[in-house]
């Protein structure tokens, strides 16, 4: 299987390899012909020049081009669901459940089912489940029966080599961190392509690089792209956790404690935490300590250094050991490796940081502000606490100084949540490094201001910023003189700010995108377990409604509410295949019951976190979605809208999405939240993410700020000098190239 091809496909296209081209047909000939209709049936079209180019390839090519899709939508895995036809309410009850539960205490007469279990008469109507309605677990598989039910197909276009390498280029060279699809990706260009020499954008990206350099016995090559002991720990942590950024080992093990907690039987033995500390241990062999050659070469003063070190003192100091550091100061020519344990033992430097919180305690604006101004992008990320601390006047002036020193994203960013930031009514989503989504209160500061003052400061940083970015887009030579902005980057935010954990096989699509729901029906689905032997793994696909002044949930604990069916609780997976859920949601009744939005979850109720590989998403058609009433799969990748696959997760739950009932749209996103439950889920999360997420610029909107500014004239057409689409915009790392620093 090409790995190129998996690439390509996230970004709805096709890499064909030259050496897949054996003729020059200009007719289309049957093996093309079955190629396309297949791939008809899985929702998918072909461009012309995409559908030329398959015709002259090889069977065994297109053969594998088809399993890739196959793969990728998932057909050949195991869709089906607890209940037959589960649009149909099959009428259990509690008390069903309760009478099977003494049934089996006592053994008393029923039917008795592979897992063991007697079913009493009268309880739950048998014919009607694909597995044991009391424990979960399903005995049978169905094949998907119902394709081509979608009503838009995904046009794929042409890719060759020279797009992989410009893929790569613009992976390599972005200026935000990239999410788990491009790093995915990344990893697998890196492997099958040469190095492109370019300027790496990102310290998160520079990661991947220096692995692939370690990987290949080149240790001495990867030592320039080192410029700090940052760089170094983040490395090391990369390759012992799989974590690009330096989460404290205290966060991990807290996170995995509370996801080895059961809802009854909870487990806070010390077991638990040996368990969440082992997979962490420092063991490093003699070769894995190039650390000390990487220390002692870097051309950097050993109390800067260890000034750098400081803020991970403790990682530092067990990857010392671990490392065998000390051994190593000792032999010759690694004087400077010594002299920096040295110091840095000794503690022999001072903290940049500590010097800031020092002046700032003593309200020396003067000595903080011009600190500061010698890291501009630390000073932009605390910019509106030390407008409220100081004084809007004098942190503005001092900030206008470096302002053109700091990053295109962090001003960006300034001016996007300037609003939220200085509303005193407000409360704000964040997510701290490591944990779940949170909400936090306002900052106290703001009470000692007016609201015009905090409307001033708001204006100020928006105007500021904007200007700033303006200038940068003006220094920009530029040959142009038209500008096409298609309608649709104006809901498409721009990537900045929050990264996705999940992989998108299928199509790339940055958080906070909204999808048009074209029917009255929008299908949840979660399928998970494909691969492992049968066990009792938990997963649970559950939505909230959210009306104005209640919620209500539909899980395993609730079937049938307002406006949404769920296909039934599977609790344990059989052999190797997988299994699934689903939830339909009706949107005329969620409309007429006023529900304002509609919030999808996945949660892990079994001890652990989601697992891997689970994949959820959303089906939906303009025309009628068949739910199958003899094994209940109604899986159809035609109808298939986005989906997303979970690699390495932390969360025992997480919010994949949000149905907006009155505007027919869902907005993708992801938050992590904790519990077993959808009840867990507090929607004030979701609420303040979602003005959080609104507040964002869109893509549309920079693109007019970028045509403002080099005087270019917005037309309507697509004749244009410089054409914008939704094509142009699935590569999200491209994107990054309008952040002009």
């Amino acid at each position: 299987m090409n790995p190129l091809l998996q690439v390509s496909l996230r970004q709805q296209a096709v890499f064909i390899p030259e050496a897949a081209i054996i003729g020059q047909q200009q007719t289309l000939n049957e093996n093309t012909g079955l190629l396309a209709a297949n791939l008809s049936n899985l929702g998918f079209g072909l461009s012309e020049s995409l559908l030329k180019a398959l015709n002259n390839t090889a069977p065994g090519f297109q053969f594998m081009v088809l399993e890739m899709l196959r793969d990728v939508t998932g057909v050949n895995k195991n869709w089906t669901p607890l209940v037959k036809g589960w649009n149909i309410p099959t009428g259990e009850l509690v008390i069903d459940h309760i009478v099977t539960f003494y049934s089996n205490i006592f053994k008393t007469k029923g039917t008795i089912l592979p897992c063991s279990h007697i079913i009493p008469d009268k309880t739950f109507p048998l014919h009607r489940y694909n597995g044991c309605p009391f424990c979960g677990t399903p005995f049978t598989s169905g094949a998907i029966e119902n394709f081509k039910q979608g009503s838009e197909q995904k046009i794929l276009e042409l890719w060759t080599i020279n797009d992989a390498t410009d893929f790569l280029k613009d992976l390599l060279t972005a200026k935000t961190a990239l999410d788990a699809t491009q790093l995915d990706s990344l990893k697998i260009l890196l492997n099958e392509l040469p190095l492109p020499e370019v300027s790496i954008g990102m310290k998160e990206t520079l990661m991947a690089v220096i692995d692939i350099y370690v990987s290949q016995d080149g240790a001495t090559k990867a030592q320039p792209l080192f410029t700090s002991p940052t760089d170094i720990l983040r490395y090391l942590w990369y390759k012992h956790t799989g974590f690009l950024q330096i989460i404290e080992p205290a966060t991990i093990i807290k996170r995995k404690e509370a996801n080895n907690r059961h809802l009854w039987a909870q487990d806070r033995s010390a077991s638990a935490t040996v368990q969440a500390r082992a997979p962490l241990k420092l063991k490093y062999n003699r070769k894995d300590c190039l650390v000390a050659g990487w220390l002692n070469n870097m051309a950097m003063d050993p109390a800067k250094m260890c000034e750098m070190m400081h803020p991970k003192r403790g990682m530092w100091v067990r990857f010392i050991r671990a490392l065998r550091l000390p051994e190593y100061s000792k032999r010759k020519g690694f004087d400077n490796l010594r002299n920096l344990l040295d110091k840095f033992y000794k503690e022999e430097y001072e903290v940049w940081q500590g010097k800031v919180e020092h002046y700032k305690l003593r309200y020396d604006a003067k000595t903080t502000l011009t600190l500061l101004q010698q890291r501009p992008g630390l000073f932009a990320r605390s910019l509106f606490a030390n407008m409220l601390w100081f004084g809007s006047d004098v942190t503005i002036a001092a900030f206008m100084d470096v302002i053109d020193k700091v990053p295109a994203r962090l001003l960006f960013t300034l001016a996007m949540y300037a609003e939220n930031y200085f509303d005193r009514n407000n409360t704000r989503s964040v997510k701290p490094l490591g944990g779940v989504n949170k909400v936090i209160t306002a900052n106290r500061l703001l009470q000692l201001y007016s609201d015009k003052q905090l409307e001033d400061m708001q204006a100020a940083i928006v105007d500021l910023c904007i200007l700033s970015v303006k200038n940068r887009f003006a220094k920009t030579a530029t040959t142009s003189k038209t500008m096409h902005i298609d309608p649709l980057l104006f809901n498409i935010p721009v990537f900045i700010g929050d990264r996705s954990d999940t992989v998108q096989d299928m199509s790339s699509a940055l958080m906070g995108t909204r999808f048009a729901v074209v029917g009255d029906t929008v299908r949840l689905f979660m399928q998970w377990g494909t691969g492992l032997p049968a066990q009792h793994m938990d997963m649970d696909l559950s939505c909230l409604i959210a009306f104005n002044d209640k919620t209500e949930g539909c899980s395993y604990s609730n079937l049938v509410t307002t406006g949404c069916k769920h296909s039934g609780d599977i609790r344990s997976i059989p052999n190797k295949i997988g299994t699934a859920e689903y939830i339909e949601m009706d949107l005329p009744a969620l409309k007429r019951a006023k529900a304002k939005y509609v919030s999808f979850t996945c949660n892990a109720y079994s001890i652990g976190s989601i697992t891997p590989n689970l994949v959820v998403g959303w089906m939906n058609s303009q025309h009628k979605m068949t739910i199958s009433e003899t094994t209940g799969v109604a899986y159809d990748p035609s109808c298939l809208q986005h989906q997303v696959r979970i690699v390495k997760d932390l969360s025992k739950g997480m919010v994949f999405g949000v149905l907006d009932v009155a505007n027919s749209e869902i907005i993708w996103l992801e938050l992590q939240f904790s519990g077993q439950i959808v009840q867990n889920l507090d929607t004030r999360n979701v609420e303040a993410l979602l003005k959080k997420l609104n507040s964002k610029l869109t893509i549309g909107r920079l693109l007019q700020l970028k045509a403002d500014a080099q005087q270019l004239q917005l037309v309507e057409t697509t004749e244009a000098d410089e054409v914008y689409t939704p094509q142009w915009a699935k590569n999200t790392a491209a994107l990054t190239k309008l952040l002009i620093d």
